[in-house]
């Protein structure tokens, strides 16, 4: 993962989008698609520099192109919370380990610099990041209604996170899954890693209410 820039992955990034010929994933997106690489271009030149939030594309390693972008935001020092989003995995990163590890580079980099609470938000209809979120280990908390407006449209947010305390195991279920033995000669993984992480998840009808 490298900051994103426009100049060097504008090219790489539109070429791989064009691989999603119904254009899904950019349904629950703010923006998008982009009907050219110009205008993909000019967009991502208005958020490379930023500090909040804080854009990455994510770097194939077979051909070191830009397969995805994610990013930083609501960056809260002060309270110890950070906000995993802009997640746009092309289908040349989807349901791919590099994938994972990528995820699991951004949550070890968060934690290890002392934060106390990592967040990950999506529209509530978006079932495939609210199934992406539990596999990652993140916690369902619950439903804001009518929280947005995007693209016209309603937006119910879900919110899940993971906690500090929780980030330890959670790291050891990630260091299994990624392991090179757990993972067969054609690649196909051993154990996955909704099933090491499933047992971690924070059941939301435990809470105690006073």
């Amino acid at each position: 993962m490298v900051p994103l820039k426009a100049e060097k992955h504008s090219f790489d990034l539109f070429d791989a989008n064009t691989k999603d010929t119904e254009g899904k994933n950019w349904i629950y997106l703010p923006y998008g698609p982009f009907i050219s690489i110009k205008k993909y271009s000019e967009w991502i030149k208005t958020v490379e520099n930023g500090n909040d939030p804080v854009f990455f594309a994510i770097i194939r390693k077979t051909d070191f192109k830009a397969v995805g972008v994610a990013s930083y935001l609501r960056v809260k020092p002060n309270s110890g919370s950070i906000e995993v989003g802009h997640i746009n995995y092309s289908p040349l990163l989807q349901n791919s380990t590099e994938g994972t590890e990528a995820m699991y580079l951004m949550m070890k980099w968060v934690f290890e610099n002392g934060y106390r609470r990592y967040e990950w938000k999506c529209n509530a209809l978006n079932i495939k990041s609210r199934n992406a979120a539990q596999r990652l280990g993140f916690s369902y908390e619950g439903i804001f209604r009518q929280m947005l407006i995007s693209k016209g449209r309603n937006r119910d947010t879900a919110w899940f996170a993971i906690i500090d305390k929780e980030w330890e195991d959670l790291k050891k279920c990630f260091e299994t899954f990624l392991s090179k033995d757990n993972f067969s000669k054609d690649g196909i993984p051993l154990v996955s890693l909704s099933s090491l992480s499933k047992s971690l998840l924070y059941k939301l009808d435990s809470m105690e209410l006073s």
